[in-house]
């Protein structure tokens, strides 16, 4: 088994990594947590240009894949970019349109979806009660329970986050029907399995990113008239940040190759748990300056434990790699 990425796999996440960083993606978060999406949206339909929204999709449908091992890499990319908005929720409505089997259904939405001129987001069983950026989003789909896949309307009001650029919706009652029965719950399924993988990779970005600022930070910051990256207890909180997030990294691109339940609720609370004590790490050593919202590190701290917890609880994902 190849474990590591292709070169062209490498070269398709260098060029993501390169156009975000042209992108001056913390005034765009912040001015998503404030409302205005328009600033995030510009970078999306950058992003589509470079073909990232028509990985998931068919190739019957515009798309290019399904390609999980170039998702995930993309996705952790996006996570130390800091990119606001359902990217997770997009792709995996893309999966759950794929994997039902209905044609009139995918030639509605695929298409759109694959080129980056439609936003989704969606609910599933097992994936939290939230709709993630309702607002700006085009199609909002949502799956019940009962094997109900629905496009909702538009929400009612928006609720307080621990991420502010995580904004979230109760899912809207009524809506059109789409589709019912059995084939909705397993196509649900699988798509909740690809937000897992997503939102892995996700925390995997996040907290190479939260350590990347904090190792810089060490460098520069002194006490005692030396830098504080020379100290043995920072060399050592560091080095655990870094060795959680490596033993991650793996499981990441195994849950991709493999995309068993198992693998993926794996990988999800591995990632999950390695971005969040990257968050505790860097808030710790950052000392005060790290709490001040005028820091673009509060952008990343804000994102760890929401992304940690989003698609599966680490109680979850245990009890999934248990079971």
């Amino acid at each position: 088994m190849r474990f590591l990425p292709t070169a062209e796999q490498s070269d398709y996440a260098g060029t993501l990594h390169r156009l975000l960083g042209a992108c001056e993606l913390p005034a765009a978060v912040r001015a998503w947590a404030g409302g205005d999406p328009a600033p995030g949206l510009q970078v999306w339909r950058k992003l589509a240009g470079t073909g990232l929204f028509a990985l998931p999709v068919p190739e019957a449908y515009d798309g290019l894949g399904p390609l999980p091992v170039e998702l995930a890499l993309a996705y952790g990319e996006l996570g130390r970019a800091g990119m606001p908005g359902p990217v997770v929720e997009t792709a995996a409505a893309a999966v759950l349109l794929s994997s039902l089997g209905d044609e009139t259904l995918a030639e509605r939405f695929l298409p759109g979806l694959a080129a980056g001129e439609s936003v989704a987001t969606l609910t599933l069983p097992g994936g939290g009660p939230y709709a993630l950026d309702a607002e700006p989003a085009t199609h909002r789909f949502a799956v019940s329970a009962a094997g109900e896949l629905r496009l909702a309307p538009g929400p009612d009001r928006v609720l307080a986050s621990t991420d502010p650029a995580r904004r979230l919706s109760p899912p809207a009652a009524g809506g059109e029907l789409l589709a019912a029965g059995p084939a909705v719950l397993s196509a649900a399924g699988t798509a909740l399995r690809w937000a897992r993988l997503l939102t892995a990779a996700q925390c995997l970005g996040v907290g190479e990113a939260l350590l990347g600022r904090t190792v810089e930070y060490a460098k520069q910051r002194t006490q005692f008239g030396t830098p504080i990256g020379g100290f043995q207890a920072v060399k050592h909180r560091l080095a655990d940040t870094l060795l959680g997030l490596e033993f991650a990294r793996p499981l990441v691109w195994a849950a991709a190759l493999t995309l068993t339940p198992r693998d993926v609720a794996a990988a999800k609370l591995t990632a999950g748990e390695a971005a969040y004590r990257a968050a505790m790490s860097a808030l710790q050593l950052h000392g005060a300056v790290g709490y001040t919202e005028e820091l673009d590190l509060s952008l990343w701290l804000r994102k760890a434990r929401p992304l940690r917890d989003a698609w599966g609880s680490p109680s979850e994902c245990r009890a999934e790699v248990l079971r």
